[in-house]
This record gives structure tokens, C-alpha cells and sequence, in this order.
């Protein structure tokens, strides 16, 4: 028997490892829950149940073709070698089958469960699935990873016209084996059951997943690029939850992209190729995560912005993180995600500039608190956006271009939908008054409403103070957008 063992590719379809599995012949599957990782990975509860959801999805579909799914129990994936091993002594199994994941503990974890499994005799084989192109395969002429995007777009671009990452066969049905699937648990202990209302707008399983794909690329895609920063409009594809749970893999979004494209990815659509981009983007992130392995455990990838004076300031971080700084498009975003699980990209970007520059906190408080509430969290892609906007990142912003929390509402929420609607306190505010409500609502403000809780102008100062104090930073005159 050969055994695969899921992880964050939780499909039938276009999953490599399951693919190659199946061809060496009867095959089951096996799904670690592991709830001490997840709390050390400060993985969110709407997550996990998302997880949970997804995988008793797949546990049907799995089962249609005969491939039992089984649950079995490892606190941390300290546990996960001897579990496996006692998983495949139990049932005779000769190989082991993964999709290889990225980051050091990932890295760490799936070398002890090779090690045990190799001291028995048993084939442990590792494929590339949630990437385009192998980490190490792209890389600069001096033969190191890329630090910079546009550089590995170029490169990426050239093997694409070269050669485009074919999706897998599906497996077929195979002869039912002697083995139940085991029951997937509804919820795990130490993350509590998001909302009724929050998992309503996450259907878990593959259809739904494709469903979102072919839906974005026949009617959405040709209006991304120009749609996708205003949080009002339902501009963006909402697959990021299903391409960090691996429901739906990046191929099969490249492939939707290019046929919506005539085969294209530098020409044609704009929206098409801006799309394929942000895929680049994500392949981008997961590269630097095994290039660099400090950016796995909490470091600046920038070594000399350590040394920022961050402030420690308590009061400011919770404000932030509890939706009342009182500067409405900040609030908005911060309630956008505490109740739906999700964050529009552009207010990702809003709101941890704010809490980086503006009360000057470090982004590691930001990242983490992401990360307990993010639906789609993912390593990679949330540790590269808070360093780009904390400027302490890979081919990162600036430190003197400042995002303005006034400006950027009134650019992609100029009438105030998106505000309106998750701070319904501000409902009787016209459009220009929203943005703003301290300079007009007198000496003590809009009733329900907190004054803001830092001065935009002084705290722009603070933060340029800091970053050109760091030792290799040249005083450069500030951007303020």
C-alpha cells in the first residue's frame, strides 16, 4: 500500500502527490491535526475550521474513488515522524507521498519524517505543487535568489514561454481496500467555531473553488486591474483561502488566467496579466521564504531596520487591533477582518503602513495578529506584505513613501460604501465628511465615534525620524500619499 499525506492540498484534482501515488498502485490517504503547531503558528480559528471543512469535503470525494482518508492526532510536528511510522508499520505501507511546503519548521519536520521512514526501508518522495517553479530553479546569474520582483517576473516569464507547468491527471477509482476512512472532527480543541455568518461566506470543497475560479476569469478578470484596489466593489477573486488550504492550486488559476487570455500572460487583457502577476507575486514570497530562512523566524529581511527604535505602546496596538483608532478607512479594514476572516489587499497594505509608520509599532505585533484572524494566512504571503509595508522587507517600500490613511480612503472609497458598511455609525456622513468625521464634527466629535488616537502629520515625522536614524540610511526627503 503507498500512502498519501495531505497537508495545505486539500483536492482531488491537479494534486501531484496524490497523482503519483495512485500510479504505484492501492493507495490511502492520512491528514495529521496537529493543535500545538497551530497555536506556535498562531494559525487563526476560522482557519483551522476551514481546514476541517475542506478536508470532510475531500474525505467524500476521496472516498468515491476508494482511497480511505484517515485522521490521526500529532500535538507538534515533533510527533509526526514516529505517528507516520507507527501509521505505516500498522498497514504495510511502502511509500510515503507529500507535496513539498516551505519555511524552516515545514523544512525541518519533513527531513525527521524522511529520516524515520528511510531507517525502515519505507520511500518517502517529495513533489513540487503549490509553486509554478522549484525554489532554487529561478535564480539571479551570480546563482542567488532574487530580492527584488520585477527581476524574478522576468525570469519567470522566460521559463513560462519556454515550458508552462502542466496540470496533473485526476486518479481513477481503484479496488476498495480493507480500511474505513475515519470520521474528520467538526472542531479542535483550543480554536472556537468562527460565526455561522463568516463560514457562510467560505463554502468549503473544490466546487465551490472552481466555481470562484471560472466565475473571476469569464466575468471579472478583464476589470481587475482597475478594479482591484477599491474594497467597495467585489473586484478581486476571493481565492486566497483556497489557494492557502491548497482547495485549488496555482496551476489551475494560471491555466484559467491564460485562457481567458488567448494563452497570454505578458500581452492582451490588462486585467488578465495583472492577475498572472499577483500569482508572480505569491511564487515570489515562498521563494524568499527558503532563500531566506530568517524571515521564518521572525526576522527583519533587511538586517539593519533591527535596529529600529520601535515604540512599545500597549494602548495604541490594541486600538488598532479593536477597530477604534478613529480614522475611519483603518477602523473599516480592522472590522472587515475581525468579522469575515479576510482583508481587502489594498487596506492590508493601508492598515499595517499605519500601524508600522503612523503609531510606529513593530510589524511583527501586526504580522501576528494577521495571522490569528486571517482565513487565508499564509507565511509567506503575510510576512512579505508586512515587511514591504513596514519597509524592513524585500523590494519594499520606501521608508519615506508613507501611505496617508485620509488619502488613500478618499482615492478607493470616495463615497464611502465600504466605510458605511462596517462602521454604520457613520452612516449619516456625506461622502467628503466620512473620510474625516474629526474636523467636522466639532469639539467632541461624531457621537459613537473615537477621535483619532495619533496626529497624522506629527506621526509621519516620527516614523521618517526613526528609519533615517538606522546606520546605512540616508536622509531623503519624505512621499506622502
Amino acid at each position: 500500500m503507498h500512502l498519501i499525506w495531505l497537508r495545505s492540498d486539500l483536492r482531488l484534482h491537479d494534486n501531484t502527490a496524490l497523482a503519483a501515488a495512485c500510479q504505484r498502485g492501492p493507495t490511502a490517504a492520512v491528514y495529521l491535526i496537529t493543535p500545538g503547531q497551530w497555536l506556535a503558528h498562531d494559525d487563526a480559528p476560522c482557519k483551522v475550521d476551514f481546514w476541517l471543512r475542506n478536508l470532510k469535503c475531500l474525505g467524500q470525494a476521496l472516498g468515491e474513488l476508494n482511497i480511505p482518508l484517515l485522521i490521526r492526532h500529532a500535538d507538534t510536528w515533533d510527533q509526526a515522524p514516529q505517528v507516520l511510522l507507527q501509521l505505516c508499520q500498522e498497514l504495510s505501507v511502502q511509500t510515503v507521498h507529500v507535496n513539498e511546503e516551505y519555511g524552516i519548521h515545514e523544512s525541518r519536520r519533513d527531513a525527521a519524517v524522511a529520516q524515520a521512514l528511510e531507517a525502515q526501508g519505507l520511500g518517502f518522495y517529495r513533489y513540487l505543487d503549490q509553486l509554478l517553479f522549484q525554489p532554487g530553479s529561478v535564480l539571479t546569474k551570480t546563482g542567488t535568489y532574487f530580492q527584488v520582483f520585477s527581476q524574478f517576473r522576468k525570469v519567470c516569464y522566460n521559463r513560462l514561454h519556454s515550458a508552462l507547468p502542466r496540470r496533473v491527471p485526476t486518479p481513477k477509482a481503484q479496488a476498495a481496500l480493507p480500511l474505513a476512512s475515519d470520521a474528520v472532527p467538526e472542531q479542535v480543541k483550543g480554536f472556537a467555531p468562527p460565526s455561522d455568518a463568516l463560514r457562510a461566506l467560505w463554502p468549503a470543497g473544490e466546487d465551490e473553488a472552481q466555481r470562484r475560479l471560472a466565475q473571476f476569469a469569464d466575468a471579472q478578470i478583464s476589470y481587475y486591474k482597475d478594479e482591484r484596489d477599491y474594497p467597495a466593489k467585489p473586484g478581486t477573486s476571493q481565492l486566497s483561502a483556497y489557494l492557502a488550504a491548497g482547495v485549488v492550486s496555482p496551476r489551475q488559476c494560471l491555466h484559467a488566467a491564460l485562457q481567458s487570455n488567448q494563452g497570454e500572460f505578458e500581452s492582451g487583457d490588462i486585467g488578465a496579466i495583472t492577475w498572472i502577476n499577483e500569482l508572480l507575486w505569491r511564487e515570489f514570497y515562498k521563494h524568499i521564504l527558503v532563500g531566506y530562512p530568517r524571515v521564518s523566524r521572525h526576522r527583519a529581511f533587511r538586517p539593519e531596520t533591527e535596529a529600529v527604535a520601535w515604540r512599545h505602546a500597549p494602548a495604541d496596538l490594541a486600538a488598532w487591533q479593536e477597530a477604534r483608532t478613529g480614522l475611519p478607512i483603518i477602523d473599516a479594514a480592522m472590522r472587515q477582518l475581525l468579522e469575515t476572516g479576510w482583508m481587502h489587499n489594498r487596506l492590508r497594505m493601508v492598515v499595517a503602513m499605519f500601524l508600522t509608520k503612523n503609531l510606529l509599532i513593530d510589524w511583527r505585533e501586526g504580522e501576528r495578529f494577521f495571522m490569528r484572524h486571517l482565513i487565508d494566512g499564509d507565511l509567506a504571503a503575510n510576512n512579505g506584505g508586512w515587511q514591504w509595508s513596514s519597509s524592513t522587507g524585500t523590494d519594499s517600500a520606501p521608508y519615506f513613501r508613507i501611505f496617508s490613511p485620509l488619502s488613500q480612503s478618499e482615492k478607493f472609497d470616495g463615497e464611502g460604501r465600504f466605510i458605511k458598511q462596517w462602521l454604520p455609525q457613520l452612516a449619516s456622513l456625506n461622502k467628503k465628511e466620512v473620510h474625516n468625521p474629526d474636523a467636522v464634527g466639532g469639539l467632541f466629535g461624531v457621537a459613537d465615534y473615537p477621535r483619532p488616537i495619533v496626529d497624522l502629520k506629527h506621526s509621519r515625522e516620527r516614523a521618517l525620524a526613526a528609519f533615517r536614524a538606522l546606520p546605512s540610511r540616508q536622509a531623503v526627503g519624505g512621499v506622502y500619499e
